[in-house]
This record gives C-alpha cells, structure tokens and sequence, in this order.
C-alpha cells in the first residue's frame, strides 16, 4: 500500500524539487503552501510523512508542527536551510515533535547523490514510524532548560589540577534520526559530580552541531563544547562533535588525550561518523574503559566499531526497537554482536548517568 506524503512549502520550485525526488519512491503526494493549510490537512487525514518548511505567510512551521503533533501525531520531516539561525528553529520544531531535518534543495547541490541518498532515507524511514510510536514520544516529559539559578553551580573539572591523565572510563555515543532529545535527555541527567567526559557523534551539519552544543549547555549543569582541534579531553565535560569533520583521539608525549579533528571523510556517509569516533578511542584506550552507546538512527553507523571495542572489552549498550524512533543504527549493532546490553533508552539513561 503506497505511503501518503504532504510537502509543506511556500516555495514552489521547492515544493517541485521534493516532489520529483519523493516520487520515485511510489508515494502519494500532496501539497500545502503555508502552515495553516497544512494544520488543516494533517488534522483531516493521516500522513505517512510531511515534509514542513520553516519560514511561511499565514503560519510557520514552527506552530504548524506543534499544532500537528497536539491534534494528529505525525513523522515531521523539517526542511531547513544551512544557517545557524534556522538550525536554532530547527530544534526547537524537534523540541515540539518533529522527527528529524533534511537541508532545503537549494541550500546544497540538490543534484548530488549524496544529497538525495539522504533525503529519501529519511522520508523513506519516516514512513514506517507508526502513529502510536509518535503518540508515546509525545506523552514523555520533555526536557526542560535548567537555568542557572535553579541547577547546581557547575563543577570546576576543567581547572589545572585535572587532566585527561585522570579518565577512568570514556562514555562515546552515537546517535542520528531522533536521537538529539535523547541526547538532550541524557545530558540534563548528569550530576554535577559526574567524573567521565562524554563524547557525542550526532549525525549533524556544522552549523547545526554549533546550536545543538549550546542548546545542550543550557539544559546540563557539566560544561558542554562542540569539539575544536587539540581540545583536551577532561572528566566531567560533554564533547559534541563538529559538524563536516569526524572525531578522533590522540595521546601526547606528555600523556594527555586531545581531540584530533579528522576532515577526510573516507568511506564514511556521516562526517562526523560514529565509527571513526570509537575506533579511533580504542587506539588511545584500553577496550576496558570505553563504553559504547549506539541510540535511534537510519542506518548502520557505529555497528562495526561497537563489534571490535565490545571484542576489546568495552561495555556497550543498544538501544531496542521498543523505544526507539528508528530501529537502524541500534539493530545493527546487535545483530552484528557488538552489543553486551539491549535496553529501552530511559534504561540506557540510567545506566549512564550512575555510572561509577
């Protein structure tokens, strides 16, 4: 039975472009040109997917998707282009529902493989999330900013006395398609206390890795970065890595692990990816202090690494298909046995922020 997609722009060589791409997939399409026309539509009839453009007269898509998400669950793609301010808006529109986002035709050369690879994986993958799935997402509490004066005061991990010479265990995450409230979760949970840094690959731009850094800094009481070159690794610090370039690890003469950024994207898709991320941890760590965690994702990134640091005695840790959005990444990882423990993600939460 074909899938049933709304394309939501106000643009029409947008709403062309999309059409034309989504098409080859033998799915129905419809169209909406602004926000209210959309709210409209998706109230009357279930979609597979809709696809929603941002900045629109009459509605925006910011208040279309939360109107949706409140009236009729649906797996909401965000058509955003690459600017720090738009990938603000973006999370905010995942903040209120949405799925996941795919760059503006336009914004990149919509004509390259690559770029259409990807937006036809996600539109394809959105399909199969089911409404009841969406429903349960919905019904979780969201994750609140803790401001200052409420969240205990910061730690002083980054101050002379400590040095990654005191890393005890290394936690790396990856994560893609519905992963970043996940992570935003996970973050808000650390105690102030919390002595191992935390390394972050979420399948994202440049200048969305920047935004999602802060917004994560806002809502963790542990100091949160978007990774630079030759940043030093110290407990107690979330690392992010930055968009376009993957995350590697090095140790210097003098014993100190520091982040090296890598710009060759290789074989990869993701840059950043999560297997370069843990394969390279594993060339500066005993297998014994890593422990990997593989979220929701489209995909297989991270399989492969989570398979040889688990042979090298890391604990590992995959998400289940219950509780994940999409069932990619995670069900790789398990059923190429890279993973000790398969768990609903608000267990993984728990096992990661009492980690000792």
């Amino acid at each position: 039975m074909a899938k049933n997609v709304l394309i939501v722009d106000d643009s029409a060589l947008v709403r062309k472009q999309l059409s034309e791409m989504i098409a080859t997939l033998d799915f129905n399409i419809e169209f909406a040109k602004n926000g209210r026309d959309a709210v409209e539509k998706a109230t009357e009839f279930q979609y597979d997917v809709i696809t929603m453009d941002i900045n629109m007269p009459i509605m925006d898509g910011i208040e279309a998707v939360k109107q949706i998400m409140e009236a009729r669950p649906t797996a909401i793609l965000m058509v955003s282009s690459l600017t720090t301010d738009d990938a603000t808006i973006t999370m905010d529109a995942l903040d209120l529902g949405a799925v996941d986002y795919i760059a503006k035709p336009g914004t990149m050369n919509v004509g390259k493989s690559e770029n259409r690879e990807e937006i036809l994986a996600k539109v394809s993958s959105l399909s199969r999330i089911s409404p009841r799935r969406l429903k349960r997402k919905m019904a979780r509490p969201a994750t609140r900013e803790r401001r200052r004066s409420e969240a205990p005061s910061r730690t002083t991990v980054s101050s002379s006395n400590v040095s990654s010479k005191d890393i005890e265990k290394v936690i790396l995450i990856g994560s893609s398609t519905g992963g970043p409230g996940l992570i935003e979760q996970i973050c808000s949970s650390l105690p102030a206390n919390y002595k191992h840094p935390v390394c972050v690959v979420q399948h994202m731009p440049e200048q969305f890795t920047a935004a999602f850094a802060q917004r994560l800094d806002r809502s963790c009481v542990l100091p949160v970065h978007e990774t630079k070159q030759n940043m030093e690794l110290l407990p107690g610090n979330v690392y992010v890595a930055r968009g376009g370039v993957h995350m590697n690890f090095a140790k210097k003469v003098s014993g100190k692990i520091v982040i090296r950024e890598d710009k060759n994207k290789g074989k990869n898709f993701f840059q950043p990816s999560v297997n370069e991320m843990m394969l390279s941890a594993l060339d500066v760590f005993d297998g014994k202090k890593l422990v990997g965690v593989v979220l929701t994702g489209i995909g297989d990134d991270g399989a492969d690494a989570m398979v040889a640091i688990k042979k090298a005695g890391a604990y590992t840790l995959g998400e289940s298909e219950k509780s994940a959005t999409v069932y990619g990444m995670p069900k790789e990882a398990y059923e190429r046995g890279g993973v000790s423990e398969q768990l609903d993600f608000s267990l993984i939460l728990k096992k990661i922020a009492t980690l000792r």
